[in-house]
């Protein structure tokens, strides 16, 4: 039998080699397509997977790990990519408002993801192993606190694409991919039409062709094949409000160690996370058309020095000032993208080819759950396109009902985390009186802790999968703010005259906050 299977998996790579024919073919070596390929590749799919270029990428995104998708990798048999390549263990968030500081560590959970708080937490932390990771106290659960971790993009993408290579099922190809074939008599797509390199002295190029059963196109945020292949409408154009400016910020003091910092002051939110022993990426949002970063006001880097260094906290502001000076240039920058998984892509409308990762949902990175999206993705697509559900790739009925469902399951963790990171950037970059009120409250309900803060930061973290639970601190932190505001408002009983004025801006404040919650859920939701 060993035989048979070892004979199999030879006949499958030459037919990859020579022909560019297999099962399934993947457009782009990132976060998604390499998970993917390796989740196909072990259920015995002969993969192919394709990519522009092989060299270590030097990217600013996918740069922190939730606990949910570290938990997904794991599952996905890549856990091991996180290691040798001085990832930073992470432990939850601290985040710094107007010089107030919280630290909001991940919750205690047991091995169901169920989050435990108040006395289960206490008992947790009194049992803590030798690893300070795990605990168990009166015969009861198993608890841990989960971790994630925070690496270089580029360290990461590299051991992922090394697993690929070295995967029997997987054969990978430098090419840059140009169209997709379809049919000659249907609009079912065949594989892809690509562009190879024959002579890096010369330059000389020759176009190349690769056919699969079915065709994976995960070609990241700046997708040319998006537009091809969904209908036209918003679901085809992310948008983008800010971009991210980085900056590379080297032995950096910032306590708590191992947590990811979020700076809200005057500035957009700037965040900081360790992504190696002497690294520390500082991530500075800079709004669209914002006049403070206009070239009158020195442009970004006039932005960064006169607004966002003196909301530092004063151990960070040596580092920053040090790595915005070290080449005189603008920092590099990626914009911050918003676009909801379209319930028209992946259907019957071109059979044969699907559209996935960044190509097709994103949401605002201020909470770091890209990847986490990405892995939780690959294991539910792995497991609706197992050969015991679906025989034949070419069976485009079939992967149609298949993605139908992918569709429809995948939002209990995406609704959650793309809602997440679209309203905490709308209070976080607050530009009206009703957003800085719901900031405040924000933060105030960060300051209560436990149970008022386990259920949100397990949710961002992609550990809960629980959308009513998002809804339910959403409007309770609405309605802090507004007792916040009424209480500032009036003051004492000497200003309980402006209490119908307190009332007012409260439905205001409540009004607001529908504004920002609501529509994101009702496009996530559809």
């Amino acid at each position: 039998m060993t035989i048979d299977t070892d004979s199999a998996e030879v006949r499958n790579a030459q037919r990859r080699e020579k022909f560019h024919e297999a099962d399934v073919v993947i457009v782009g070596a990132g976060v998604f397509g390499c998970a993917a390929a390796y989740a196909l590749a072990n259920q015995g799919r002969s993969v192919i997977l394709l990519e522009r270029w092989m060299h270590e990428p030097d990217r600013i995104v996918g740069e922190l790990l939730q606990p949910g998708g570290l938990q997904a990798l794991q599952k996905l048999g890549l856990g091991h990519c996180v290691e040798g390549i001085d990832a930073i263990t992470c432990y939850g968030y601290h985040v710094v408002f107007h010089g107030d500081e919280v630290a909001i560590p991940y919750p205690v959970v047991d091995d169901q993801g169920k989050v435990y708080s108040g006395e289960a937490a206490a008992r947790v932390e009194s049992t803590t192993t030798s690893n300070g990771t795990a605990g168990k106290a009166n015969n009861g659960p198993k608890l841990r606190r989960p971790e994630g971790r925070s690496f270089h993009h580029g360290r990461f993408i590299s051991q992922l694409r090394k697993a690929c290579a070295g995967h029997p099922n997987i054969t990978i190809f430098e090419t840059t991919v140009t169209s997709v074939i379809r049919g000659s008599h249907s609009n079912q797509v065949l594989g892809v039409e690509t562009v190879t390199t024959t002579d890096r002295d010369t330059g000389e190029k020759q176009p190349d062709f690769f056919f699969g059963q079915l065709t994976l196109i995960a070609d990241g945020y700046d997708s040319k094949f998006r537009k091809q292949l969904l209908p036209p409408g918003p679901d085809t154009t992310p948008v983008v409000r800010s971009k991210f400016y980085a900056l590379e910020l080297i032995d950096c003091p910032f306590p708590p160690s191992g947590y990811g910092h979020v700076v809200i002051g005057k500035a957009s939110p700037i965040l900081l996370y360790q992504i190696g022993t002497h690294e520390t990426r500082a991530l500075i949002d800079v709004p669209l058309d914002l006049p403070a970063a206009s070239s009158a006001n020195g442009g970004v880097r006039g932005y960064i020095e006169n607004t966002v260094v003196p909301i530092l906290p004063p151990s960070v502001r040596p580092s920053v000032l040090a790595a915005l000076g070290k080449d005189g240039k603008i920092p590099r920058s990626m914009p911050n993208s918003y676009l909801p998984a379209s319930g028209k892509a992946n259907t019957a409308r071109t059979p044969g080819v699907l559209l996935l990762g960044d190509a097709y949902n994103m949401r605002h990175p201020l909470t770091g759950g890209g990847m986490t999206v990405a892995f939780s993705d690959v294991v539910l697509l792995a497991s609706l396109l197992h050969p015991d559900r679906v025989p034949n790739l070419a069976d485009a009925a079939a992967i149609e009902t298949a993605m139908k469902e992918f569709h429809w399951r995948r939002k209990a963790w995406t609704s959650i985390i793309n809602t997440l990171a679209q309203a905490l950037y709308s209070l976080f970059a607050a530009d009206d009186w009703q957003l800085d009120a719901l900031r405040k409250g924000c933060f105030r309900y960060f300051q209560m802790g436990g149970a008022m803060t386990d259920e949100p930061v397990a949710l961002m973290g992609g550990i809960l999968h629980e959308p009513v639970v998002l809804a339910r601190h959403f409007f309770t932190v609405a309605f802090v703010a507004i007792w916040l505001h009424m209480c500032e408002r009036v003051g004492s009983v000497w200003g309980l005259w402006k209490a119908p004025l307190a009332l007012v801006e409260a439905v205001l404040i409540l009004w607001r906050a529908c504004v920002v919650f609501l529509p994101t859920v009702w496009r996530e939701a559809v």
